[in-house]
């Protein structure tokens, strides 16, 4: 017998065989136990979610024998209808590829026949796959039967882009939105398919199958295909990254560790080594972009929760984010943005990506004004005789130190501080009252005293201190409503 790719030969035929889209079983499911079937459902989502795979076992179970008997959402698959439909001869089960048939006519033919009872199951079903490629002419002689159609039809619609389908027909249908499937859950299936396949892995690499398949199982599938065959049935993470045309996570966190010390040479060396192992740049620049989005993900909320789904550890992104400035990271990840979006029209793609890479070291962040410093001059490269230029940074903190704080300059101090977010969005909404000696009086609204906290002062304080070289205090108070505004409350009440 000739071979079954792994899609066909793993393609789900029960619910229960569905990985990852548990909402829209129990829909199905429960709307067969309880009897409350819709005339025509929808199915979206993108390629190779499980949308025409859930629209034939909803078909199968509709029209099973031992389901007509027991009220059993799952389909036996042993009944003769059960068996001619998975061998494609069952024919109350209309399959239509509306890619190839777009024409009104074709649409026509389709519905002449739907007035007649089905001739084996209990429902005639209509499963259109690709249904938003229908002219529109094909989707009005489609209306009138998809808003009433017989009691012995069914309509089960597939597609991957719901916006080109009209409103009107749409709103006629049960949708179920499938949603892109997890990576871990991805890997998860994989490692299950491979145990029943007796072919060696390692997890690694099947979670690096999974990420470039992207929420599909069939392209995971096809990659584990490819996989099988690559590495002679013995799947290993180093082997994948050159199937794949990409390069090691480690590779591209050397290549974030030269743009923070700002070593131009190191960089241009790495992305020439890079070169050599024939990956494709625009994979190294997407994994870069991904690395970025995570140490600033940890820059914000240092939890190691978050890196449970991350290709890297989380002691590497905290000692990264440490040494990368959070507005560095921003502008880094900005710019490389720019440059993917860009990477169609470049003549070469290693100078482009080297371009992408000097742009990252020529431009720093802007952080205000700062005396005798000139943010338009380009960054210079680190030497052995020079120290990084990062290094500066203290230098410019001790400027801004010793300086008193008065209401002249307060919302500058504000401004220029860096404290949580949450605090500095009520500090700046605080109006000044007076200053007493080393003490500040503030007010706040009712609204936003109602959120301030003492931790949010202390830590305030504490900049401030520090930022004018002697002890400041913080004195909030609510500020209190005047006679026309508490007339109008009250009355408001009233009312």
């Amino acid at each position: 017998m000739s071979y079954r790719v792994l899609a066909r030969q793993w393609r789900p035929t029960r619910f229960a065989e569905v990985t990852g889209q548990d909402y829209a079983v129990k829909v199905l499911t429960n709307a067969i136990k309880s009897q409350r079937l819709h005339h025509a459902y929808l199915f979206t989502g993108t390629r190779g979610v499980g949308k025409t795979t859930l629209a034939r076992i909803l078909a199968k179970s509709l029209n099973c024998l031992e389901n007509q008997a027991q009220n059993n959402p799952e389909p036996c698959g042993e009944c003769v209808n059960c068996t001619s439909m998975s061998q494609g001869s069952f024919v109350d089960l209309i399959e239509v590829d509306a890619a190839s048939k777009t024409k009104v006519e074709d649409t026509r033919d389709l519905l002449e026949r739907v007035h007649y009872m089905p001739t084996q199951g209990c429902y005639k079903v209509y499963l259109i796959d690709e249904v938003h490629m229908l002219s529109n002419h094909s989707f009005n002689s489609l209306l009138k039967t998809l808003e009433e159609p017989p009691a012995h039809v069914k309509f089960l619609l597939a597609t991957t882009d719901p916006q080109k389908i009209p409103p009107t027909v749409s709103s006629r249908c049960l949708q179920l939105n499938l949603k892109p499937i997890a990576d871990k859950t991805i890997a998860q299936y994989l490692e299950q398919v491979l145990l029943e396949e007796k072919i060696e892995f390692e997890p690694p690499a099947l979670l690096a199958i999974a990420r470039q398949a992207m929420g599909s199982i069939r392209d995971a599938l096809s990659l584990t295909d490819q996989s099988i065959a690559f590495t002679d049935g013995n799947i290993r993470l180093e082997q994948i990254h050159a199937m794949l045309g990409i390069v090691g996570y480690q590779a591209v966190v050397d290549l974030l560790h030269h743009l923070i010390v700002q070593d131009a040479r190191a960089a241009l060396d790495h992305i020439r080594l890079i070169s050599q192992q024939t990956v494709d740049l625009l994979s190294v620049l997407n994994q870069l972009l991904e690395l970025l989005q995570q140490v600033a993900l940890i820059q914000q909320v240092p939890d190691p929760r978050l890196c449970q789904d991350s290709m890297y550890k989380y002691e590497v992104l905290q000692e990264l984010g440490q040494k990368l400035g959070p507005e560095t990271c921003q502008l880094f990840y900005q710019i490389g943005l720019m440059g993917k979006k860009d990477w169609h029209i470049a003549n070469n793609t290693r100078s482009h990506f080297e371009m992408v890479i000097l742009r990252m070291l020529a431009f720093e962040p802007c952080k205000g004004e700062v005396p005798n410093q000139d943010h338009n001059k380009v960054r210079q490269p680190q030497t052995e005789s020079s120290p990084p230029q990062v290094q500066a940074t203290p230098s410019v903190k001790t400027e801004v130190q010793d300086t008193d704080i008065t209401q002249t300059n307060w919302n500058e101090t504000i401004s220029a501080i860096k404290v949580s977010a949450f605090a500095a969005s009520l500090i700046k909404q605080a109006q000044w009252l007076k200053q007493v000696e080393d003490t500040i009086f503030l007010q706040l609204s009712a609204g936003h005293y109602a959120l301030w906290e003492e931790s949010y002062g202390q830590e305030i304080e504490q900049v401030l201190s520090e930022r004018s070289g002697k002890p400041v205090k913080l004195q909030i108070s609510e500020q209190k409503k005047d006679e026309d505004e508490q007339k109008f409350d009250e009355q408001k009440e009233e009312t």
